[in-house]
């Protein structure tokens, strides 16, 4: 049986100087963390999605200047509900003895007019941890993940792009 690891401080916070959207995971992934960077996993979807819902190219998945480029230059943030936490592997399911990270304060500072978190784990943590703070509710939006395998990439595409869509510079 797999055991509890204590993890984090988990991945700053992905932003310019203000930010209409904040996209929120759970916990950085075992891939991820070992990348230093958001949504590390090569079978991730997130990186095809934004560049699909923004326009740009889909970044190699090394290109983490890309990536950045991608996230602030579209008036977005990224982070994580979740600073520390004890977790078996990447199983959010497993998420227990959790620290979270200050939203409030980062929502404030860049001027957030949405929160939209990607997986119904993150949706839960944040409306436990985060939204007592904040008093802004979030958009659960389907997971990017491939352990998601029901949301293809082209349903994806339309559920998120009806939440964010509005909030982009092109606006879909």
């Amino acid at each position: 049986m797999a055991e509890y690891t204590h993890v984090g401080p988990g991945l700053p916070p992905l932003h310019g100087d203000s930010a209409r959207v904040l996209i929120l995971g759970s916990f950085p992934s075992p891939k991820s963390r070992e990348q230093g960077f958001y949504y590390g996993h090569p079978q991730n979807r997130f990186w095809p999605l934004m560049a699909a819902l923004t326009g740009m190219p889909v970044p190699a998945h090394d290109d983490i200047a890309a990536k950045k480029q991608m996230i602030i230059q579209n008036g977005l943030a990224i982070w994580d509900v979740i600073r520390c936490c004890e977790i078996i592997g990447a199983s959010d399911d497993s998420i227990r003895n959790v620290e979270p990270n200050d939203l409030a304060d980062l929502i404030a500072r860049l001027g957030v007019q949405r929160v939209v978190c990607n997986g119904s784990t993150s949706a839960r943590l944040y409306r436990k941890y985060a939204l007592p703070h904040t008093g802004m509710d979030c958009v659960a939006l389907p997971s990017t993940s491939p352990a998601n395998a029901s949301f293809r990439l082209e349903r994806l595409r339309e559920v998120w792009g009806a939440a964010l869509g509005p909030y982009l510079p092109a606006g879909l």
